[in-house]
């Protein structure tokens, strides 16, 4: 039978467990509490070296006097880091909200 003792104790396993997540190594990460997983680092390592190579492109065609394409460039890099940006936030509500129900779903 499950006890209330018992659903304290899992939740405050499940709470330390979490607190020690591995988190990516970012550089635009402005918090640690979206890494859940590795396939999240992944995915935020490739965004930023892609993000990285636009803004090296950029300079690149700036060396070369191709001014438009230089700023075509670093439009596509800021849209990129936006969407980013807002993909993390995202995906730390959703982590907070399942958090939230955890209690109720045990």
């Amino acid at each position: 039978m499950i006890t209330r003792s018992k659903l304290a104790e899992q939740l405050r396993e499940y709470q330390t467990r979490s607190k020690y997540d591995w988190t990516s190594g970012s550089l635009f990460s402005t918090s640690s509490a979206l890494a859940s997983s590795r396939v999240d680092v992944a995915v935020f390592v490739i965004w930023e070296l892609v993000i990285l190579a636009f803004f090296v492109f950029s300079a690149v065609s700036l060396y070369f006097k191709h001014l438009r394409l230089s700023m075509f460039l670093l439009c596509t890099t800021l849209l990129l880091l936006l969407c980013m940006k807002i993909t993390k936030q995202v995906r730390v509500a959703r982590k907070k909200q399942r958090r939230m129900l955890l209690p109720l779903s045990m």
